[in-house]
């Protein structure tokens, strides 16, 4: 793989467009090379909107603005018909549309990306699943945002894209408890290393697991760690461990056409 936008098999729908963008294609310098889609990083500003430029003209929208949300790792979800500009982004996690041509994603640099469509109603979303997230219900209240829509769950598809893979995101014990007391069953998510003994989560696994319980019609993931693939994706945690200051930021993006 070496692309600027994969594409998802179950999303590639006519009248939609979409994308889990990697960091390849764009114009940033230095860590944020190149394709850094985060106004929230400390890129040139320049950079990030020429490269939200490049992202629209491959969703063939050239010219057209992404309205992604100021994230905060919650369950907050927000419908919008005509989208806003980058410096009136309400805070979210989550942004759902029925309207043409607004383009809506949201970024991502080891949480989970979440792109979802309804193609018989024509309501689409895009959700950023941190463990926070989507523990709390970001993925859920999104669907109930798409059904205030007109959308129904039995021709909903939700994909999870590129995030950190489960052999990547060592976690501490009480991170598992956490996730204990919220539901033992949750035991299933985690994987003891054989030689610290430490617990690691399958984020992908759980978010796929939450859609599939509320009963839409498919949910899948993609099979990308974003830690790992160091040519392709922006990572939090793997520029933590470089003790690197700052990170760039991959976006997910939908639009009606």
């Amino acid at each position: 793989m070496s692309r600027r936008r994969i594409e998802a098999d179950a999303l590639s729908i006519q009248g939609i467009s979409h994308g889990f963008f990697t960091k390849l294609g764009g114009v940033s310098e230095g860590v944020y090379s190149s394709l850094n889609c985060g106004f929230g990083s400390n890129d040139e500003a320049s950079n990030v909107s020429q490269n939200r430029s490049i992202v629209t003209e491959i969703l063939g929208l050239p010219g057209a603005r992404i309205s992604t949300p100021y994230q905060k790792h919650s369950s907050d979800v927000v419908i919008t018909d005509e989208g806003w500009c980058s410096k009136d982004a309400p805070e979210a996690d989550a942004v759902v549309t029925n309207s043409p041509n607004v383009v809506i994603g949201i970024l991502t640099a080891d949480c989970a990306p979440v792109l979802f469509v309804d193609n018989v109603n024509k309501v689409v979303a895009a959700a950023h699943a941190g463990w926070r997230g989507a523990v709390g219900g970001v993925l859920e209240n999104t669907i109930e945002s798409m059904r205030s829509l007109g959308a129904q769950r039995r021709h909903i598809t939700a994909v999870v894209g590129p995030c950190i893979g489960q052999d990547n995101y060592e976690v501490g014990p009480e991170f598992h408890e956490q996730f204990r007391s919220v539901d033992a069953d949750y035991d299933v998510f985690f994987k003891h290393h054989e030689e610290t003994q430490n617990p690691h989560f399958n984020l992908s696994g759980f978010a796929v697991s939450r859609l599939e319980k509320i009963g839409i019609q498919k949910a899948l993931s993609l099979p990308f760690c974003t830690y790992e693939n160091t040519t392709q994706f922006f990572s939090y945690r793997r520029n933590t461990h470089k003790s690197v200051a700052d990170y760039g930021r991959q976006i997910s993006a939908i639009v009606i056409n």
